[in-house]
């Protein structure tokens, strides 16, 4: 039997952990033992003569092999999938959009229904992702990232500019207008989203405050978590105008009118997508939306 035919549910289970960048995840998700998803692989590995996966400290990332391995299969069977619509008479596109829990809840869910009314022959999935990075490997069409658009990873759009201020809860805002900012910051534990992010450094610059060596930091890559952590007192955090109902509820506080203006979300797709319609479909869309952003 050739290999492609006897090795095809190897291959769809194989892509399936590409997007899960976990053997747990995804034996879960298709109601498998971690133990054969192992040895699935395994084997896959073996025939092919070259290694898919290697562990991280994230969980499983891909191997040189194992991306160009990914990238053929998702263009195989992107085609049999579209075949088949089309045999059934139908012509729907489907349309991975990446994106944050926190950015989907507090502004892209309650919009998304005039997109897909607008574009009913587009069938949407959102992927939550936390580190919208490797979207290639992960299936993904389009991507929404969070920072100043200093990525060369990928295709950077600008999509909507939300500055970046600290906030903190009640006893953090009562510390700082007690000491000044300068005093009580020192004092403070500052949340960051990853630990190679620079979002402080830059805001101290933006505010003409001294550098600090620091290590009372705490990497919290969930902005959600990120911000029941702030509302717990754990710290304060670098976080934008999708908190407005929290600061509405007296949850958390702005500790600063100094911000980071060249923050916002932006649109990230893999270079290797091209111009694909379903994707500008939804990039005309969302810069074609005015979302009423407070403190802006």
């Amino acid at each position: 039997m050739p290999v492609e035919f006897r090795h095809h549910d190897s291959l769809r289970l194989f892509a399936e952990i590409a997007r899960y960048r976990s053997f747990s995840d995804a034996a879960e998700a298709l109601n498998m033992t971690k133990g054969a998803v192992s040895y699935q692989v395994k084997t896959l590995e073996m025939d092919l003569g070259f290694a898919l996966f290697q562990r991280s400290a994230r969980g499983v990332e891909l191997t040189p092999g194992g991306l160009k391995l990914l990238a053929a299969c998702q263009s195989h069977y992107e085609e049999i999938e579209a075949e088949i619509l089309a045999l059934k008479g139908l012509s729907t596109r489907t349309l991975t959009v990446g994106v944050s829990t926190y950015f989907a809840a507090r502004w892209l869910s309650p919009r998304l229904m005039a997109f897909m009314q607008d574009h009913p022959d587009i069938q949407l999935r959102l992927q939550p992702m936390i580190r919208l990075f490797d979207l290639e490997a992960q299936g993904v069409d389009i991507a929404i990232r969070w920072g100043s658009g200093q990525w060369d990873d990928c295709e950077i759009i600008p999509f909507l500019p939300c500055p970046a201020f600290p906030v903190g809860n009640a006893a953090a805002l009562e510390r700082v207008e007690r000491l000044g900012w300068e005093q009580a910051v020192s004092t403070f534990t500052l949340l960051r989203d990853h630990d190679d992010s620079n979002a402080w450094t830059e805001w101290q610059d933006t505010a003409n405050l001294p550098h600090q060596a620091r290590r009372d930091t705490l990497i919290i890559p969930d902005p959600n978590v990120r911000v029941q952590a702030v509302i717990d007192g754990q710290g304060i955090a670098l976080m934008d105008s999708l908190i407005a109902r929290e600061m509405e509820e007296g949850k958390l506080f702005r500790l600063s009118p100094h911000a980071l203006q060249d923050y916002g979300y932006f649109l990230a797709r893999p270079r290797r997508g091209g111009a694909q319609k379903s994707v500008q479909a939804f990039t005309g869309w969302l810069q074609g939306q005015q979302p009423p952003l407070a403190g802006t």
